[in-house]
């Protein structure tokens, strides 16, 4: 919790329509109260739940095959990252299901099929799933099992879940201090109603602009604020994600405006960096037209150490400090395409480029293998962008 002096808010509670919001609809949202301070706003993700899964009539091959035969002596072995192609009835992909961080457990018999393998792996649903579980359709042959890069794994007939009941975590709603109420709110506080409604909370800087929306959810309670007379001190019960706690830092350098001074990004975590893409992007300018074809641009390479590092560089490189120029590979290329900033064909310095060099794609994710250096100018490459080491 920060100290932000009794006449300085730091959030604005907004009301909230999600069909509205959906539709891109204007004016809609009213302004309900200015708060203090919030208390129990940031909250890290929760690890992934594992949950054990048998591959039913499996015949592995590749690095399942050999996670079978080290689990077979050690008792368990890890496989990794593992895809399992829904095919339809033809053999044909339909889909794509995914689990995280693999272990097989062991493996026995099929009763159906002695010439194939029941397998027993622990993992995690990845959230990248469209659905909860894989549903085969019908007459299929079932699945086809893939590694992270699309290396074959093997098939397996059906997948199973064996479920464990697990009583959900709590967490307490976030406490929004010292709010002054107004308009609907201020109603229905005075007249004594229990449903307050659904509200939305945004992070305001030191001269009371939107640095970014913090938390949705539902007000379910107050009570009088000890920060003043006519104060109110209000429950929000979360149902969007929170603020990651690396938001905080990357908030209080924002406070005082999008930042003028480069590389205010480069001492945050891989965490505080994601979140600071996300802040650059809410802050992009997106009627600004694109500077022509045929400019330079510099990218000081010094604190390309990750992914996120490069991303933020290159979003200041083209839109200077705070800038954003894609939060992640995929919107790198959408942002090349143009209406981001910069027109292509351009050139870009890249100083320091030995660290990128030493770092991309070196650290292993669960979900996928970022792309390492050289892939990264390949990508240039494709895209009529003429890099320059210095």
């Amino acid at each position: 919790m920060r100290d932000t002096g009794a006449d300085r808010p730091a959030y604005v509670l907004l009301s909230y329509d999600q069909e509205a919001e959906f539709n891109c609809e204007e004016d809609y949202e009213e302004t309900w109260a200015l708060c203090a301070d919030a208390e129990g706003l940031f909250a890290d993700p929760r690890p992934p739940e594992r949950g054990t899964y048998e591959l039913l009539g499996c015949a592995p091959e590749g690095d399942l095959e050999a996670a079978v035969t080290r689990a077979r002596a050690e008792g368990s072995a890890p496989l990794g990252f593992l895809v399992l192609e829904i095919l339809d009835a033809k053999g044909e992909r339909v889909h794509e299901w995914y689990l995280e961080d693999v272990r097989v457990l062991g493996e026995g018999p099929c009763a159906r099929d002695l010439s194939l393998r029941d397998i027993t792996v622990e993992g995690a649903e990845s959230a990248a799933n469209a659905s909860g579980y894989p549903q085969r359709p019908s007459l299929s042959p079932g699945f086809r099992l893939l590694g992270a890069e699309g290396e074959r794994r093997g098939t397996c007939k059906d997948l199973a879940h064996i479920r464990e009941e697990r009583p959900d975590p709590l967490e307490p709603p976030v406490r929004l201090l010292g709010c002054s109420p107004r308009g609907a709110l201020l109603h229905a506080l005075n007249s004594g109603e229990e449903d307050l409604g659904h509200a939305k909370l945004l992070r305001l800087d030191a001269h009371g602009r939107t640095i970014q929306s913090a938390v949705e959810g539902e007000l379910m309670a107050w009570i009088p604020s000890a920060r003043g007379r006519g104060l109110v001190d209000l429950t929000l019960e979360p149902w969007s994600e929170r603020p990651p706690t690396a938001a905080e830092e990357v908030w209080e350098i924002w406070d005082r405006g999008r930042p003028t001074e480069p590389n205010l990004w480069a001492a945050r975590s891989s965490e505080g960096r994601e979140f600071w893409l996300g802040t650059a992007l809410a802050h992009h300018d997106q009627d600004r037209p694109d500077e022509p074809s045929g400019g330079t641009y510099h990218l000081d390479g010094r604190h390309v150490t990750d992914e996120p590092g490069f991303l933020c560089a290159m979003g200041e490189a083209v839109n200077g400090p705070g800038g954003y120029f894609g939060r992640n590979y995929a919107a790198l290329n959408d942002c090349l395409a143009g209406r981001w900033g910069a027109a292509r064909p351009f050139t870009l310095v890249w100083h320091h480029a030995h660290v990128a060099r030493a770092c991309l794609g070196v650290t292993p994710r669960a979900d996928y293998r970022p792309l390492t250096f050289e892939e990264v100018l390949a990508l240039f490459a494709k895209k009529r962008i003429d890099v320059h080491f210095a």
